[in-house]
C-alpha cells in the first residue's frame, strides 16, 4: 500500500514538473513594431509556437532556463536563452535580400518532388498560373504529404463563364480542389469542442479500374452568428477603367448591396477605391447606417489606370486604424486582376501581402470580368494574404458567396490549415493527391512547408486521392490505410493544435456509394478532362456524362447546371477536336 502510494505521488511530481514554469515575452523588429506569426521552436522538447497579434507569446517550459530559437521568413534568425522568471524581449533584423534566396510556400508537397521550370500561362488576354498535377508517390515509411486547406471557389465559377461563353477552358485555370469545395459535399458537423469532423471512405475508380479512390471528408464547426463578434469590414472596390462594362464593376455594386444587407449594428464598413487615383470613399460607417452605405456604393464610377500596389496599402493602413481587437477584421477585395500602375508582378504582390497580413486582418478576393482577367494576381493575394478567393460571373454567384454563405466567406474557424498524411505501405503500393496542384514556380528554391488556408464556418472539403492497394478488397477489409494530421490554429490563437484521424480500408462498391460521393467523382472526372490530365488520358465523355446522370439530385439547381456544363462542354471540345483534324 505504502509503495503505491509513493508511485502515485512520484507520478504527480511529475506530471507536475512537466510544465511549472511559463516563459512570457515579446518579439519586435528593430523599429519596435511587432511581428506577428514568428515561429518559435523549443529544442528541448521539439515543440512549435508562434507569436501572437502584438508579437506576444507565452510557452510551458519544463525548465527555470532553456534555449528558443525564432524564425520568420525575411528576418535573421534569433536563438536566445531564457530564464522563466523574466519577461523575454526578443528583436529581430530584417535580412537582406541579397543574401536570402526567394523561397516559397508550397499548396501541396511530397518527399521526393523533381525540379521544373516556371512561368505564368495567358489564355485570350487573361493570366494564369502554371500548374502541376501531383504524381503518383510510391508509399512507404518516409513517404508522406502535406498540404495546405483552403475554402476558394474560384476556380468553379470560372470555368462555368467560359462554358457558357462556348469556349475552351485554359487548362491551368482548373482547380479540381477549388471545384469540390464549391459544392460543400457530405457536410457532417463535427462533435462538441472539434474544429473538425473528418470521414473517409474507398471505392472503385471509374477512369481506371486497376486503382481504387479515397474519399476524405473535412467538415468545420459552424458559428453561431449571434455571438459572432463585430466585424471590421473595408471594401476596397477597384473603380478601374477596365472595370466600366456590365460584368465588373455594375456587377460589383450589385453584390456589395447584398452583402450591406447582412451588416450588424456592431459592425463598421469602409471602402477604399482605386482608379486613376486612390481615395478613401466612405469613411468608418457603423452597419446600422445602410442606407449610408448603399448609396456611396451606387455612386461608383469607372475611370482611369489601376494603382493596385497603393490601394492596398491604402486598405491595410484604414483595416489597421479602426481594428477591432477580438474581432473579424477583413479586406474585401474587388477587382479584375489588372494592377498596372507600381508593383504589378505576381512576386512583388506576394511579398507585399505578405508582410501586410501580419497586421491580423484577413483578406477575402472577388474576381470578375473576361478577356483581361488576372487570375493568377488575385489568387496569389488571396492565398498570401490569410483569406479566400471567389469568382463571379452572375448576380445568382454573387447571392451565393455574399448571402447564403456569408459566415463561410466571411468568418474563420481555423486558419493556417493543412493536413499531413501517411499512408501504409501493407495497404497502399502508391497514391496520387488530385487537385492541390503546385505552381511551377513553388519547385525553386522551395522551403518544406505547406501554405496554409483559412477554413470558412460551416466549411467543407472533399479530398480526393487516386491509390493502388497492396492487395484485393477482401483482404485489405478494414486494414489501417493511412494517418491524417490536420494542424491550425483558432484566430487569435498563435498556439498550433493538431487533430488526428485514422483511416481505414472500407471498400464500398462504387454503385453503393452515397451520392455526394458520387457526384464528387463526377465533378473530379470533369476537371481531369478540361485539364487533359496524363492520369486519365482513356476518361471519355460518355464515361462523364453516365458517372453525372447516375449522380445528380432531380430537382438540385446546381446540379442541374452542373449537368448542363458537362453538355455544353462536350458540343465544345468535340466539335473543335474535329476541326483540328
Amino acid at each position: 500500500m505504502l509503495r503505491g502510494l509513493i508511485t502515485i505521488l512520484a507520478l504527480l511530481t511529475t506530471l507536475h514538473g512537466a510544465s511549472q514554469y511559463y516563459i512570457r515575452g515579446d518579439v519586435k523588429d528593430i523599429n519596435d513594431v511587432p511581428l506577428q506569426n514568428v515561429r518559435i521552436y523549443m529544442p528541448a522538447t521539439r515543440a512549435i509556437y508562434s507569436s501572437g497579434f502584438g508579437g506576444g507569446f507565452g510557452i510551458p517550459s519544463a525548465r527555470a532556463s532553456d534555449s528558443l530559437i525564432f524564425t520568420k521568413q525575411g528576418y535573421d534568425t534569433v536563438c536566445v536563452r531564457f530564464n522563466t522568471s523574466e519577461y523575454l524581449r526578443v528583436v529581430m533584423r530584417v535580412t537582406e535580400k541579397k543574401d536570402v534566396p526567394v523561397v516559397q510556400k508550397m499548396v501541396s508537397f511530397t518527399t521526393g518532388n523533381d525540379d521544373n521550370q516556371t512561368r505564368i500561362s495567358t489564355y485570350y488576354g487573361e493570366t494564369y498560373t502554371r500548374l502541376i498535377e501531383n504524381d503518383f508517390v510510391k508509399a512507404g515509411p518516409a513517404a508522406q504529404t502535406t498540404f495546405g486547406l483552403r475554402i476558394d471557389k474560384a476556380s468553379y465559377s470560372n470555368i462555368r463563364r467560359f462554358i457558357n461563353q462556348q469556349m475552351e477552358v485554359p487548362p491551368d485555370a482548373v482547380r479540381i480542389d477549388e471545384m469540390l469545395n464549391y459544392f460543400n459535399l457530405n457536410y457532417t458537423a463535427p462533435d462538441s469542442g472539434l474544429t473538425f469532423h473528418t470521414q473517409s471512405q474507398i471505392t472503385d475508380c471509374p477512369w481506371n479500374p486497376e486503382n481504387r479512390l479515397l474519399f476524405v471528408n473535412i467538415s468545420a464547426r459552424k458559428l453561431d452568428l449571434s455571438k459572432v463578434p463585430p466585424s471590421n469590414f473595408v471594401f476596397l472596390i477597384d473603380v478601374s477603367g477596365s472595370m466600366d462594362l456590365p460584368n465588373r464593376l455594375p456587377l460589383l455594386k450589385e453584390a456589395f448591396q447584398l452583402l450591406v444587407k447582412n451588416l450588424r449594428p456592431i459592425d463598421t464598413v469602409s471602402i477604399v477605391v482605386y482608379g486613376g487615383s486612390v481615395g478613401i470613399w466612405l469613411t468608418p460607417t457603423g452597419g446600422d447606417n445602410k442606407e449610408k452605405i448603399s448609396s456611396a456604393i451606387e455612386d461608383l464610377t469607372a475611370s482611369g489606370d489601376t494603382p493596385g500596389e497603393a490601394a492596398l496599402r491604402t486598405a491595410y493602413k484604414l483595416a489597421r486604424s479602426t481594428f477591432i481587437k477580438g474581432g473579424n477584421n477583413r479586406i474585401i477585395l474587388a477587382t479584375d486582376g489588372d494592377f498596372n500602375i507600381g508593383v504589378t508582378s505576381e512576386k512583388d504582390l506576394e511579398d507585399l501581402i505578405v508582410k501586410e497580413k501580419e497586421s491580423g486582418v484577413y483578406l477575402t478576393c472577388l474576381g470578375v470580368g473576361m478577356g483581361n482577367y488576372k487570375d493568377s494576381k488575385i489568387e496569389v493575394l488571396a492565398k498570401k494574404g490569410n483569406g479566400n478567393f471567389a469568382y463571379i460571373d452572375n448576380i445568382r454567384e454573387a447571392e451565393k458567396v455574399l448571402v447564403l454563405q456569408f459566415t463561410q466567406t466571411m468568418y474563420a474557424v481555423a486558419e493556417d490549415a493543412y493536413i499531413n498524411v501517411k499512408f501504409v505501405p501493407e495497404t497502399v503500393r502508391k497514391y496520387r493527391l488530385i487537385g492541390y496542384d503546385n505552381k511551377i514556380s513553388e519547385f525553386r528554391n522551395v522551403i518544406s512547408e505547406p501554405e496554409g488556408g483559412e477554413i470558412g464556418s460551416g466549411a467543407g472539403n472533399t479530398i480526393l486521392f487516386e491509390i493502388n492497394p497492396a492487395g484485393n478488397d477482401s483482404l485489405l477489409k478494414n486494414a489501417p490505410l493511412a494517418t491524417f494530421n490536420i494542424h491550425f490554429k483558432n484566430p487569435s490563437d498563435s498556439t498550433e493544435k493538431i487533430q488526428q484521424y485514422q483511416s481505414l480500408y472500407n471498400y464500398t462498391p462504387y454503385a453503393s456509394l452515397p451520392g455526394p460521393l458520387r457526384f464528387a467523382t463526377a465533378i473530379a472526372s470533369f476537371g481531369l478532362k478540361l485539364k487533359n490530365s496524363k492520369y486519365a488520358p482513356d476518361l471519355s465523355w460518355k464515361l462523364i456524362n453516365k458517372i453525372t446522370q447516375e449522380s445528380v439530385v432531380p430537382g438540385d439547381y446546381l446540379h442541374a447546371q452542373f449537368i448542363e456544363m458537362v453538355n455544353k462542354s462536350e458540343q465544345i471540345y468535340t466539335k473543335r477536336r474535329n476541326r483540328r483534324r
